[in-house]
């Protein structure tokens, strides 16, 4: 059977210290990313066979992270202090026991969307943008 359950995702913010510690993020909603891609140079000349182009693959963007939260001040306002902050900061994802694992980056925050809506709960997006490669660390 293919497929996991991503109910009870986590989203952690790392403090800087020595050693780190990582601290919950709570009220996720959704958790998306990280969201990587590569550049491709072209290297097609008057030699490529059958007239088609060639490629190889070029630098590669760790992407982004976009995570949203059930709004509460005292909870999040931290997130706002990052986005206030031009330097990177490290960040863990943590997936539920079974497949288990973290998704280890560093990043800064591009984009913080909050929402106030009449009939629903307050809300808030964070998107973040990594720098250097995310790595993913399995937990059994």
């Amino acid at each position: 059977m293919a497929g996991f359950n991503a109910f009870g995702s986590q989203f952690y913010r790392g403090d800087g210290g020595s050693p780190e510690t990582f601290d919950l993020v709570g009220e996720a909603t959704d958790i998306s990313g990280p969201e990587m891609s590569r550049d491709t140079i072209e290297v097609t000349s008057h030699d490529s066979p059958d007239a088609f182009r060639e490629w190889v693959g070029g630098l590669k963007d760790g992407g982004e992270v976009t995570f949203t939260v059930r709004y509460d001040p005292d909870l999040h306002n931290p997130l706002q202090d990052d986005f206030d902050d031009e330097q990177t900061r490290n960040y863990q994802i943590r997936l539920p026991d079974v497949p288990g694992g973290i998704w280890n980056f560093s990043a800064f925050i591009t984009n913080m969307g909050l929402s106030f809506p009449m009939e629903d709960a307050m809300g808030a997006d964070f998107t973040f943008k990594i720098s250097g490669k995310p790595t993913f660390e399995e937990v059994s």
